[in-house]
């Protein structure tokens, strides 16, 4: 049980604030998580770009031990998630654990957003632009029956942000195979435009319903097998998705997204829960969604 407790929402904080990480203080520091260009020329081929070491073993164990405090309902940081699912699963014999803004809970998911190695590939990702952040998820299948996320691209539920120049990263806290429920991801289907968005966590083939013969044709999808601590980073309209773990093991993952400096609100509803609106028309910035990294500062 928990004590009645005020939690100090962290993202009034806009960079570290423990210490799973250092910041670089000089060009020859930031060198060191530059992504090589055959990594960037992979991603603008194919849409995506997978095997980066973003976190150590230690960062890993703290972060799942976060992980299990806050995925406990009766936390005290619980309010501040913008959504929170136990289970977000349709199918009634498996488990999505699905949530978003854990980054205003805990030092350490808060602090991977300025992970160094994360934002200096995310920016040139972004074509060396200055990267702002939207919004973070975690997606956990417990072992033997943990659910699907089906086949679907992240900007179709982020059309209330403009233009599209979002980017999302995608990082193991336990080894992702292909028994346990690893992402998926169908090469070249970035360029197939925006398709109708299925229901995250339902039929795992709804997508296949808005394709193309011709795109029909070229799903063919590759297993993203990554040890823990490593990330694949993709393009909003890539096509991915993850199949049900039935294995023994768990498969806990994070997921930070963001969009370049200057994308703007498309929408005058409210973005995420519980947060300031920003009227249609005006630019992304402010509390929940801030600078994390200007590459014009790592020269």
């Amino acid at each position: 049980m928990y004590m009645k407790q005020l939690v100090e929402d962290l993202s009034v904080h806009h960079q570290l604030v423990g210490d799973l990480f250092k910041w670089p203080q000089t060009a020859a520091e930031w060198e060191q998580y530059r992504l090589s260009p055959e990594q960037v020329a992979h991603f603008n081929e194919y849409g995506y770009v997978s095997g980066i070491k973003l976190l150590e073993e230690w960062q890993i164990d703290r972060l799942n031990e976060e992980l299990a405090d806050i995925a406990d309902p009766a936390h005290p940081g619980n309010p501040l998630f913008y959504q929170f699912a136990s289970n977000e699963s349709t199918d009634v014999n498996t488990v999505l654990f699905h949530a978003l803004g854990a980054w205003r809970i805990t030092r350490g998911f808060h602090d991977i957003l300025w992970n160094p190695a994360f934002v200096m590939a995310a920016s040139q990702l972004l074509g060396n632009r200055a990267v702002r952040f939207w919004h973070d998820q975690l997606f956990c299948k417990p072992a033997r029956h943990g659910g699907v996320v089906a086949w679907h691209q992240d900007y179709s539920y982020w059309t209330r942000t403009t233009p599209l120049q979002h980017l999302t990263c995608w990082v193991g806290l336990d080894d992702a195979t292909t028994d346990n429920g690893c992402l998926y991801y169908v090469p070249y289907s970035q360029n197939w435009g925006l398709l109708d968005k299925p229901e995250l966590a339902g039929d795992m083939e709804g997508v296949l319903d808005y394709l193309t013969p011709e795109q029909k044709a070229a799903f063919k999808p590759v297993p993203i097998e990554l040890k823990k601590g490593y990330a694949a980073f993709h393009h909003p309209l890539m096509v991915h998705g993850s199949y049900a773990n039935k294995s023994p093991q768990a498969r806990r993952a994070f997921v930070l997204n963001v969009f370049a400096d200057g994308t703007l609100s498309n929408s005058d509803d409210e973005l995420l829960a519980n947060t300031t609106r920003i009227l249609k028309g005006h630019k992304m910035e402010g509390q929940f969604y801030p600078l994390l990294f200007n590459p014009a500062n790592a020269q």
